[in-house]
């Protein structure tokens, strides 16, 4: 059976619950798509943790260098990673219990999203978290 996204409805049912939102590869480069993603997240009420090995705090917020090393739960892993780093990622996103795999505008990985929906998550592909943020809750 091919991938399907959630509906917008149920989308949107995730966007209100979603509780932390750790943000894999966020780029502490204000020019960068992910920071911009994560900085409009930031700035409608959404708590963001990002993960990137490379830095120490990211939009104010400490930054972990994965995703088992984040002491708290998380609702929703948002990707801007490569497609062939997904997989692990997925694996990573189980382990910590998220409930939410959600890949980036642009990336896809079906290996990934079947990781995620055989760990009980809803996987997302190829949509922006703040696009579907905006359209499901108008910016919240």
């Amino acid at each position: 059976m091919a991938f399907e996204n959630p509906s917008r409805e149920q989308i949107a049912d995730i966007l209100r619950h979603a509780g932390n939102i750790a943000v894999v590869g966020l780029s502490d480069r204000t020019d960068r798509t992910s920071y911009m993603v994560a900085q409009a997240m930031q700035n409608r009420g959404y708590r963001i943790i990002p993960v990137n090995p490379k830095a120490t705090e990211i939009l104010g917020e400490k930054c972990y260098p994965s995703l088992k090393d984040i002491p708290e739960p998380v609702g929703i892993v948002n990707v801007f990673r490569r497609s062939e780093y997904c997989p692990e990622v997925a694996k990573e996103a189980a382990e910590i219990g998220a409930k939410v795999l959600w890949l980036q505008q642009g990336i896809i990985s079906e290996e990934s999203a079947a990781i995620a929906e055989e760990h009980g998550m809803i996987a997302i592909m190829d949509r922006c978290i703040k696009v579907e943020d905006s359209i499901a809750l108008g910016g919240k």
